[in-house]
């Protein structure tokens, strides 16, 4: 599974699936709808009845337990949140979901780990940079996977990686509202091509 999350900020549920399907047979099989997505859990089951064999479908800015639970009866996989929220967190892994909450500092960090968090989205991480992260990355556990969001972008992937990133999170440089699944074929199959080139 490449390490790339799809990020369809403001996807409506008649597009969910004809988008997903671009994605998925571009090689991205990581997929979050934002909640604040219109009709998000719509989106999200039927994305799940359709791809949820062949790729982890997950809801993103996932503030509170109540929405975790909603996710949960999805059949939804994964949990995405843009702050540290052990509650969260908790939630998450209890409903046995995959839990990437957001962080930026060394202490969020830690305190994502001890609350059980599955892996960390660093955001946004154009505010923590390249050398942010290579300090980071000196001070966690090595098995801690860094999932890079906001702001990063394809021609920078290698020098990420080199840095210790795990892998990235991809808004609307893959999907934006009223792109066509064309338009996001093309998108991912650049953002592949970098992917793998940067893990080679």
């Amino acid at each position: 599974m490449r390490e790339i999350i799809a990020i369809l900020r403001g996807i409506d549920p008649d597009e969910a699936v004809p988008v997903t399907e671009a994605l998925v047979n571009a090689g991205i099989t990581r997929i979050e709808v934002p909640l604040n997505s219109p009709s998000p859990f719509l989106s999200i089951r039927a994305m799940v009845d359709t791809f949820g064999d062949v790729a982890q479908i997950g809801a993103g800015t996932v503030l509170t337990p109540e929405d975790v639970r909603n996710v949960a009866e999805t059949g939804a996989r994964m949990v995405v949140s843009p702050n540290c929220d052990p509650e969260v967190i908790a939630a998450t892994r209890t409903a046995g979901l995959d839990s990437y909450p957001g962080v930026l500092t060394p202490t969020e960090c830690f305190a994502a780990l001890k609350a059980g968090a599955t892996a960390l989205k660093v955001f946004p991480a154009f505010q923590m940079g390249i050398e942010g992260l290579k300090a980071l990355r000196a001070v966690l556990p090595i098995e801690t996977r860094l999932y890079m969001v906001g702001g990063v972008g394809p021609a920078a992937f290698r020098e990420w990686v080199s840095a210790g990133a795990s892998g990235f999170g991809i808004g609307s440089a893959l999907y934006r509202p009223g792109d066509t699944p064309e338009d996001v074929a093309t998108r991912a199959a650049e953002m592949v091509a970098a992917h793998d080139g940067a893990f080679e």
